[in-house]
């Protein structure tokens, strides 16, 4: 399963972020806490230069508790600022001003050595689609000041939002990058809803989750879905067992696996089967 997929719009995102990046004094980067590294681009490293970088460490509460302890030390140690947060309960948001201060502590200093006490600190907040870019800025602003969905792509331009007295954010579209040069990362991408479902073979994708899960998290499998899982199966074998369980058949009495595959990557993207984190700091 080749994964690819680059709307035209993003190429124009990308122009955006870079024309504007001289505009903000650090980079607020979503990514997301259960593929800490697939989430971000590799093309931002290039856009934002020599920036100072806040981690937004999102969607916390559905990764591995040990797993996010790492990474948070792991992005730590490469001296950028991190901050954890459930954008969608609003858990760890307030930090977010508290620890732009700090990351800029050296700009508010030389603000103030020149008089200008007021001035803003203003951030650019980047991330792959759907990764809780706009819910974290409505949260930090305490309003619905930008469009949010739970499909990629709906932030198509951008947007400032003052969050408090001397912050503002700039939000701009999510982007993808236009190859994947692992599979691996497409397939996370795909597994977390980064990239529409539309264009993807959805039951070939379920088969890859669930094999993925056999692999990390067996227990996962055992709990949610009441199956034993045989040495050396596979993924289609593995949803075909547990479209079995839940009884989904379709015509001729075969196994709905198409219908198995939808309600495991559902699951899985609502949280439904426990904490998973799918990639670990090297």
């Amino acid at each position: 399963m080749i994964i690819q997929w680059f709307p035209g719009h993003m190429a124009k995102t990308r122009r955006l972020i870079l024309e504007n990046m001289k505009l903000v004094n650090a980079v607020c980067e979503v990514i997301d806490a259960r593929i800490p590294i697939s989430s971000r681009n590799p093309d931002i490293d290039e856009l934002m230069g020599n920036k100072p970088r806040l981690i937004i460490f999102n969607r916390i509460d559905q990764a591995d508790a040990d797993m996010s302890k790492k990474w948070v030390a792991h992005f730590k140690n490469a001296g950028a600022g991190v901050i954890k947060t459930d954008c969608k309960s609003g858990k760890g948001v307030d930090a977010l001003p508290a620890a732009a201060r700090l990351l800029l502590s050296d700009k508010l200093a030389a603000y103030t050595q020149k008089g200008q006490t007021g001035r803003s600190l203003r951030l650019m907040v980047v991330g792959i689609p759907n990764v809780g870019k706009s819910s974290l800025i409505n949260r930090a602003a305490g309003r619905r000041a930008a469009q949010t969905s739970d499909r990629p792509g709906v932030t198509r331009g951008k947007q400032w939002i003052n969050i408090e007295s001397g912050i503002e954010l700039l939000d701009t579209p999510g982007v993808l990058w236009p190859k994947f040069e692992d599979q691996t990362v497409g397939e996370n991408l795909a597994f977390t809803g980064a990239i529409r479902d539309e264009v993807m073979d959805i039951e070939s994708l379920g088969a890859a989750f669930m094999s993925r899960l056999a692999q990390y998290y067996p227990d996962k499998i055992t709990e949610r879905y009441k199956i034993d899982i045989p040495k050396d199966a596979g993924g289609h074998e593995l949803l075909t067992e547990a479209a079995k369980k839940r009884g989904f058949l379709i015509a001729g009495g075969e196994y709905d696996t198409l219908r198995m595959a939808v309600a495991i990557l559902d699951e899985f993207r609502g949280g439904k089967l426990g904490r998973i984190t799918l990639e670990e700091p090297s």
